[in-house]
C-alpha cells in the first residue's frame, strides 16, 4: 500500500470469516465519505456564503453565525432581524434582553408579591381634579376679597333702580384705588345696627351650606348688608324740603333714578355729613329706611354711616338675565354740585 491509499475493511465472505477484505480508496473519497456518514448527534447545517455571513454579523446575530435555523427544527427558536439603527436604540433603552429580535409587547407590571398592578390612573385623574378645584377655590376667595363680590336685594328699598331678588356685582375697588362719588350705588355693612333682624332666615343645615360657598364667593352675600344710593360724602350739606328738589352744597339736582310718584323727600332736614361718613338714602324714597330715619335730628351724625362700612359699589346687575345691565350713578346730575 503506497502513501495515498488506505484500506477498509470488506464484508465478511462464508468462505474466509476470519480474514478482514481490504480495498482501495483514495483521500477525497475518504472525505466524502466522512461527510456523508456523519454522527447522527450532530445537527444538519445549512451553507451560507460569505456575503450572507456577513449580513448576519451586521445584524447582531452572532449566534446564528454558521447555520441558518431549519423551520422544521423545533430547538432552535426563530427569530427576525433587525437593523444597527434598532439595535442602537434597544441599548439606549436598557433592554439587553431584546438584542437580536424584534420588542414584542410590554409584559403586565407586577408589585413585589407577584400581583399585577393596577393601573393608577384613576387614582391621578381625581388627584388632578382636586388640584384644579383647590386652585379654583384659592382663586374665587381671591377674586372676592380684592375685587369683585355678588351680592342678592332684600328689599325694595332702591326700586326700580333694583328690585327685591336682583343680583348685583360690587366692586371692591371702590372705596380704595377708586374714589367714591355722589351718585354711587353702594353696598355696606351694617355696622350701625339698621336692621332690626337679618334680611333672611335659615335653619341650621341651611347655613352650613350657604356660608362656606358665600366665604369663598360661589354664593351672593346680603343677609346683613345694605344697598343705597351715595347722596352726600364728607363735608357736604344736604338739605331738602317735601314738595322741592334735594339740595348737596347749596345746589338743587334732579333726580331722575327717583321712585315714580315719590318726591325728593317726605319730611324736611338739614345736615352736614361728618368727616369718615357718607350719607345714603335709597331710590324709593317713601320705602326706604336710610339715612333720614336713623339720624334723629343729630344733624347728620348718626344718621351717616362710617365710611369704612362700605363694601363696594354695585357696578351691574347679572341676574336675573331680563335686567341684566350696568348701573350708572348719574354723573350728570351732580356734575354742577360744588365741592364742600
Amino acid at each position: 500500500m503506497n502513501d495515498r491509499q488506505f484500506r477498509l475493511p470488506r464484508k465478511e465472505s462464508k468462505s474466509k470469516t476470519n480474514d478482514a477484505v481490504t480495498g482501495a480508496l483514495s483521500r477525497a473519497d475518504l472525505n466524502r465519505l466522512k461527510a456523508n456518514t456523519q454522527d447522527s448527534s450532530v445537527q444538519q447545517t445549512d451553507a451560507i456564503s460569505a456575503d450572507e455571513l456577513d449580513e448576519l454579523r451586521r445584524h447582531g446575530q452572532r449566534e446564528q453565525v454558521g447555520r441558518l435555523p431549519r423551520p422544521q427544527d423545533p430547538d432552535v427558536s426563530a427569530t427576525e432581524s433587525i437593523s444597527r439603527e434598532q439595535l442602537a436604540e434597544l441599548t439606549k433603552r436598557g433592554e439587553p434582553n431584546q438584542v437580536g429580535r424584534l420588542p414584542g409587547p410590554a409584559a403586565p407590571r407586577k408589585s413585589r408579591f407577584g400581583r399585577e398592578k393596577k393601573s393608577s390612573r384613576p387614582r391621578s385623574l381625581l388627584r388632578e381634579l382636586g388640584i384644579v378645584v383647590a386652585i379654583a377655590l384659592v382663586l374665587s376667595v381671591l377674586v372676592k376679597t380684592f375685587l369683585v363680590q355678588p351680592f342678592w336685594i332684600p328689599s325694595g328699598s332702591m326700586e326700580n333702580t333694583l328690585v327685591r331678588g336682583d343680583r348685583v356685582v360690587v366692586s371692591k375697588l371702590t372705596p380704595g384705588p377708586f374714589d367714591l362719588k355722589r351718585g354711587d350705588v353702594v353696598v355696606f355693612s351694617d355696622d350701625e345696627n339698621w336692621l332690626e333682624s337679618p334680611n333672611v332666615e335659615r335653619s341650621a343645615i341651611a347655613n352650613a351650606i350657604v356660608k362656606p360657598l358665600q366665604f369663598v364667593g360661589l354664593y351672593p352675600e346680603g343677609d346683613d348688608h345694605l344697598i343705597k344710593r351715595l347722596i352726600g360724602l364728607p363735608g357736604d350739606s344736604v338739605s331738602c324740603v317735601p314738595g322741592e328738589r334735594m339740595k348737596i352744597n347749596g345746589q338743587p339736582v334732579s333726580e331722575p333714578y327717583l321712585y315714580s310718584g315719590d318726591e325728593a323727600c317726605d319730611e324736611p332736614f338739614d345736615i352736614v355729613v361728618p368727616q369718615g361718613r357718607a350719607w345714603v338714602m335709597g331710590d324709593h324714597r317713601s320705602g326706604s329706611s336710610d339715612s333720614r330715619a336713623h339720624d334723629e335730628e343729630s344733624g347728620g351724625l348718626q344718621g351717616s354711616i362710617p365710611i369704612d362700612s362700605i363694601t363696594g359699589r354695585a357696578v351691574a346687575i347679572v341676574w336675573p338675565l331680563d335686567r341684566m345691565g350696568g348701573l350708572s350713578n348719574f354723573s350728570s346730575t351732580f356734575d354742577k354740585v360744588p365741592n364742600s
